[in-house]
């Protein structure tokens, strides 16, 4: 299969048909740990008995600091009216599309969206919703780096696309032919594949006009057991994004140096039981080592104390899981990189928006972002100063961004990230830590 195919020029026309609503398949998914989560993984058979402590005021504490976090929670919620019928037809049997809504909203200003890059194509749940949305669009360019993905979106696109063409006819309201490529390419390579198809775009003498990263798991790489993604499903310690990297799972649990080990179990997975962890890996070694995801959940499960149901341990699975895909496939360092060049690649009033769905991501979004608009390094006690809040810019009348924080280079729009509103949490349970963050190039 060749890395890049050029897909048919299509005229744009009517919309697409409906599509009844796909079910939404439950699975296991890495998530944001807040601090106030309890460690629920303890060692059996080794702890001393606890005796009851005297902690005046634990109870208050805990109730305070969760109205604080549901109170935060209401404020960055999207406002956007949920357009069922929308999620309906852009959502796949495979995948469903996260915060589509708001996606759309975020490209509908300031310019029109004649060029357009979708970083993590998947099933193509958003790309197709933004074509459908700016039949003014000449240029789009979908990458992913995972091969099976690719064939999945690439599929969509061109279905979608040869239906418009075979509806609509002829329509002199046609404001241009929408030139369409797909690349099996990590993101970290926007500016080489922006140049493959016009250099000006790479080398920004012109530039885009949108571009979208989400960070998400798709359920089709989830629910595949052989990807080594799921808790739930056991299959070879793979974990590997792009099919051609040599890092495996497998090869850090059973080869890593122990001090390297844990810190990617805290740092990656933000899990408080590292050190305990750490050790029970290391001992499994000397007996065999670790070969299938259901050798390291069934290590996870001897150590973690399970009361009702499988939540006790399957938190503690989830987060290790998350620490071990981070480092297979140098998630954190990539992301950083990603953004600085999917900034340099922007048109001149054009937006970036991504969407993160755990806290080490999020935090490097937000960091990265304010770098972007002052030119230098973010200073974390400025970014939250109130006299960098924008209530309101130039009369624009864009709900989404309510408070926006301004730069030399470029402008914040979600001084606070977007979260899905509760109706497309009813929905889609895994776009519950969902947070969308937009910065615009001045």
């Amino acid at each position: 299969m060749a890395a890049a195919r050029r897909l048919f020029p299509f005229h744009l026309h009517a919309r697409a048909p409906a599509r009844a609503l796909a079910a939404v398949v439950a699975v296991a998914t890495p998530h944001r740990r807040g601090k106030h989560d309890v460690a629920s993984c303890k060692a059996t058979g080794k702890t001393k008995p606890s005796r009851p402590k005297a902690k005046a005021g634990k109870g208050g504490e805990r109730l305070q600091r969760r109205a604080l976090e549901e109170h935060l929670k209401r404020r960055t919620r999207s406002g956007a009216a949920f357009d069922a019928e929308l999620y309906g037809r852009r959502s796949h049997e495979l995948h469903v599309p996260v915060l589509l809504g708001e996606v759309l909203a975020t490209f509908r200003r300031p310019r029109q969206l004649r060029s357009f890059v979708d970083c993590t194509l998947g099933a193509a749940g958003h790309s197709l919703a933004m074509m459908e949305a700016h039949p003014e669009m000449e240029l789009y360019i979908g990458m992913d780096v995972d091969p099976s993905a690719l064939e999945i979106g690439r599929a969509h696109i061109e279905a979608f696309l040869a239906s418009r063409e075979a509806k609509g006819g002829k329509d002199d309201a046609l404001q241009g032919t929408l030139r369409a490529y797909t690349h099996a390419k990590n993101f970290k390579y926007i500016k080489q594949v922006l140049g493959s198809v016009d250099e000006s775009l790479a080398v920004g003498l012109s530039g885009v006009d949108g571009i979208l990263i989400d960070l998400g798991m798709s359920s089709m790489q989830v629910n595949r057991s052989n990807r080594g993604f799921s808790v739930l499903q056991d299959g070879p310690l793979d974990m590997r994004m792009d099919p051609k990297a040599t890092l495996r799972a497998e090869d850090i649990l059973n080869s890593w140096p122990e001090l390297e080990l844990g810190r990617i179990l805290r740092d990656y997975g933000e899990e408080s039981n590292w050190q305990f962890i750490q050790k029970q890996i290391v001992k499994t070694r000397a007996t065999g080592g670790f070969h299938s995801t259901g050798d390291l959940v069934k290590l996870i499960q001897r150590m973690c104390t399970i009361s009702k149901g499988r939540q006790g341990w399957i938190k503690t699975a989830t987060r290790v899981f998350q620490a071990l895909r981070i480092a297979v496939n140098d998630e954190l360092r990539i992301l950083e990189d990603s953004l600085h060049s999917s900034f340099d690649c922007l048109a001149t009033g054009g937006r970036l928006a991504v969407i993160s769905f755990h806290s080490l991501e999020d935090r490097i979004v937000k960091k990265t972002f304010l770098e972007l608009i002052h030119g230098g390094e973010a200073d974390d006690e400025e970014e939250d100063e109130d006299d960098l809040a924008l209530t309101d810019m130039d009369g624009e009348d864009e709900p989404w961004f309510n408070q926006r924080v301004q730069g030399r280079n470029g402008i914040v729009l979600t001084k606070r990230p977007i979260t899905p509103s509760q109706e497309e949490e009813k929905l889609n349970q895994r776009c519950r830590s969902a947070k969308l963050r937009v910065i615009q190039k001045t």
